[in-house]
């Protein structure tokens, strides 16, 4: 483990650990595992971006938001299921041959957690889009809104 000198004991060499080191990493073949388990449930919004310019993305984009949130603007080509419609209206709007990917706000929020875990506990293969909206509009990714798509100028 990686120690760092405590400032104030620097004359008695007394050392503590390093804060971000407190617990170890895990081993390398834990620390695979986990990463590509992480992988499997979640994407971002890049490679979903990627996916639908690529015209054939191979799933459906779920917004998950309340109808204000979507009215405020979502991604083109979003299917708009709120989590708490979904149990009464997944099977009349998705097939359960094509995988779902769920949105939501962003990092705040765990309406696209929620969404995923609905559909999942319906038979459905899917993943959360993590980041949401949010960081889809900080890509500058488009954003489809009453009045047409809004480009806005990405975070540097």
């Amino acid at each position: 483990m990686t120690d760092v000198v405590n400032p104030g004991a620097a004359a008695t060499g007394i050392t503590l650990p390093s804060p971000a080191l407190r617990i170890p990493p895990a081993a390398p073949a834990d620390a695979a595992a986990f990463f590509a388990a992480r992988l499997t449930y979640q994407t971002d919004v890049s490679d979903v971006h990627a996916s639908l310019e690529s015209g054939a993305p191979g799933f459906v984009l779920l917004d998950s938001r309340a109808a204000s949130g979507w009215d405020q603007g979502h991604v083109p080509g979003a299917l708009h299921l709120p989590t708490a419609d979904i149990p009464a209206r997944a099977a009349t709007l998705l097939d359960p041959a094509i995988p779902v990917i769920t949105y939501c706000w962003g990092p705040g929020c765990d309406g696209a957690t929620r969404a995923a875990l609905a559909l999942a506990q319906l038979g459905y293969q899917v993943k959360e889009m993590i980041g949401g909206i949010e960081y889809w509009i900080r890509e500058g990714f488009p954003l489809e809104t009453p009045t047409g798509l809004d480009h806005r100028t990405p975070d540097p």
